[in-house]
């Protein structure tokens, strides 16, 4: 079962120009590396919380290692940013009675 990752965390202004640089480029590197395309977004009514989104992800596990080792690789922890890091995984429709 595939599942989707959302990682969210607070962005200060003074650096967010490099921060959208250095996210942008893991996320084309985990793209290239994974076949896992991610998102990058904000808040509309808060410019300072982003989110990075990536969907439909096989191994979790894997994936989450790899993103971690990326993001450590771009220097982003010297930005003080706290990650915040949730799963989910889709949800199955109920089964309809059987009306026999």
């Amino acid at each position: 079962m595939t599942a989707s990752l959302y990682v969210y965390f607070k962005v200060p202004a003074g650096v967010a120009d490099e921060v959208a640089r250095r996210l942008f480029a893991l996320q084309r590197r985990l793209a290239a590396e994974t076949g896992v395309a991610g998102r990058l977004c904000r808040r509309r009514d808060d410019e300072s919380t982003w989110m990075e989104v990536y969907e439909d992800v096989a191994d979790p596990d894997g994936f989450a290692a790899h993103r971690d080792a990326l993001w450590r690789d771009a220097d982003l922890d010297g930005f003080a940013l706290a990650p915040h890091l949730e799963w989910f995984a889709p949800l199955a429709a109920p089964r309809a009675p059987d009306r026999r």
